[in-house]
């Protein structure tokens, strides 16, 4: 055999399944590894606290998963931390079992492709060989229950070999790096992409010789920058084996004049679920701690700061010792797991208490900042029962909104409250709301904030209609604080990100401006604005 046959059969030989973004590979001469232990596992949706995604793996048969009760389809992903063959899958499952279902691969978590289908499953452990696929995510969806109840595992094992074993090879150093666009409060970088002999996994942005910000891609936008200032930039690439690249040539960009009244606010709903810091899948810890990275002015909570039924004692318990810590600073809405306590709204009221929760006598009101005003508003009492579409609005909230609007002498105008009028998440797009909207656009309203959908989504400016209009509103839905990610639908036309993942939007705003991150979990920037500039109001 050839040095270069022998050095294809060593590393395994790749065929790309087409229209679907994964490889299908013959497996190579690597022993196979449990890759999926300790990971990160996603669900469709979870029957209680201590059912949760990470239960099937943690190595204890003791533990589980277990979807909402009596629903079909429902799914759960174990996500491999980066590209790897999968030869082998071993599900064990609780009586809860799946009478039908499909094994699915996918690399980058939105595109799957079918590896097996089974049907006329008995339970017990199913341990599925000779795999040959090639992707970062392996999914099981259940299409069939065997139970009346849920869908429920013990385990779900994935067996296979990292692209990353083995690599020791550097990527190579970031070029061409430049700016675009220069702000008073932010610069736009890019550079050419760096390559590597497995996969380059993301990018480290330093300011001045200290690190700030990662990325995925080949840009980013450095907000939160003062006016008449020269900053350093430089960047260096990291691989999936960790192996990071030299540091890219220096850049210096300096901002220019303006960007007088420029503040920070960090902003999520959907926070809290009945979990602890102690328990790895809980995630309100996580984003706590990326508000602390972001060091805001001032925080926007956009409903449901509390699950499930937000007593008080929830509050105490969960909520408060994480994003607790920034209650002297909080600015918040409620949603509708408030009004699920008896009496509605007594743990939020009372957790709050009247100076934040009810600061002008109603849980709907406004407040300014620079030359910002933000209007808060109750979208839960203003549509009593969020469940019954079509349930009759009360209008006092209407009323009040359009009084507050029209004696706003501010330059630069946001709203926030919990149900969104736009989603691509599963609750979908909120006719209820369509009066908010169509009342902040036609008062150009520079942006609307929003939760209730478990995702992130950003869309561009939109007219009161939701058709694209480059002197519209921004919508951003930020329902991605701590609770289990819902499921996505194709974005609307006006969609210019759409995420389902776990983060903090971090708003910098100017008295002429705004821009928007999201931060994720390790900090992160996964998505980040243009610089938007705000309407004239008269």
């Amino acid at each position: 055999m050839s040095k270069r046959l022998r050095r294809l059969a060593m590393l395994g030989a790749f065929v790309l399944v087409a229209g679907a973004g994964v490889w299908v590979a013959l497996p190579g001469e690597a022993a196979d590894s449990l890759l999926s232990r300790g990971k990160s596992a996603l669900a469709s949706s979870i029957e209680a606290k201590t059912t949760t995604a990470d239960r099937v793996i943690d190595g204890n048969p003791a533990t589980r998963w277990a979807s909402k009760e009596g629903v079909d389809p429902q799914w759960i992903r174990v996500d491999l931390g980066g590209e790897s063959t999968v030869h082998r899958v071993k599900l064990t499952w609780e009586p809860g079992y799946a009478k039908e279902y499909r094994l699915e691969v996918s690399s980058d978590g939105t595109t799957f492709t079918t590896l097996k289908t089974f049907t006329n499953q008995d339970g017990g452990t199913d341990d599925i060989t000779g795999l040959e696929a090639h992707g970062r995510y392996v999914r099981v969806v259940g299409t069939k229950r065997a139970t009346e109840y849920g869908y429920s595992l013990f385990e779900f094992e994935v067996y296979g070999t990292s692209d990353a074993v083995g690599d020791t090879k550097k990527p190579s150093v970031p070029r061409g790096l430049s700016s675009s666009a220069v702000t008073a409060t932010s610069a736009e970088l890019s550079w050419t992409a760096s390559t590597d002999k497995v996969g380059v996994f993301g990018y480290d942005i330093l300011r001045d010789g200290v690190h700030i910000a990662s990325t995925t891609t080949p840009s980013y936008t450095d907000a939160g920058l003062t006016s008449e200032k020269s900053y350093g930039y430089r960047i260096r690439a990291r691989d999936l084996a960790d192996n990071v690249s030299g540091e890219s040539s220096a850049l210096t960009v300096k901002t220019i004049a303006g960007g007088a009244g420029m503040f920070v606010l960090a902003a999520a709903g959907d926070i809290a679920q009945q979990c602890l810091e102690s328990e790895p899948a809980c995630i309100h810890p996580k984003t706590a701690k990326v508000v602390e990275f972001i060091k805001p002015d001032n925080v926007l909570t956009m409903g449901d700061s509390q699950y499930d039924d937000a007593h008080l004692s929830d509050y105490n318990s969960y909520y408060a010792k994480t994003w607790g810590k920034f209650k002297d600073i909080t600015k918040p809405v409620p949603g509708n797991h408030d009004t699920y306590a008896e009496p509605a709204y007594n743990g939020y009221d009372t957790y709050f208490g009247p100076a934040i929760a009810k600061p002008d006598g109603k849980r709907y009101y406004s407040w300014e900042k620079g030359n910002w005003h933000f209007i808060a508003l109750d979208s839960t009492d203003y549509m009593p029962d969020d469940s019954k579409p079509g349930a009759a609005p009360r209008n006092d909230q209407l009323s009040w909104l359009k009084a507050d609007l029209a004696k706003n002498t501010k330059g630069c105008v946001a709203a926030y409250f919990h149900h969104p009028r736009w989603s691509s998440g599963d609750h979908g797009d909120n006719e209820d709301s369509e009066q908010f909207w169509r009342i902040l656009t036609g008062a150009k309203v520079d942006l609307v904030l929003n939760g209730h959908d478990h995702h992130y989504e950003r869309f561009n400016p939109m007219n009161g209609a939701g058709d694209p209009d480059p002197n519209g509103t921004v919508e951003i839905l930020g329902g991605m604080g701590g609770a289990v990610p819902y499921d996505l639908s194709p974005g609307h036309p006006a969609t210019a990100k759409l995420l389902s993942t776990y983060g903090v939007v971090k708003l910098t705003m100017t008295d002429n401006d705004f821009t928007s991150q999201l931060i994720g979990l390790n900090n992160t920037v996964e998505d980040s604005s243009p610089t938007y500039t705000c309407r004239p109001k008269r």
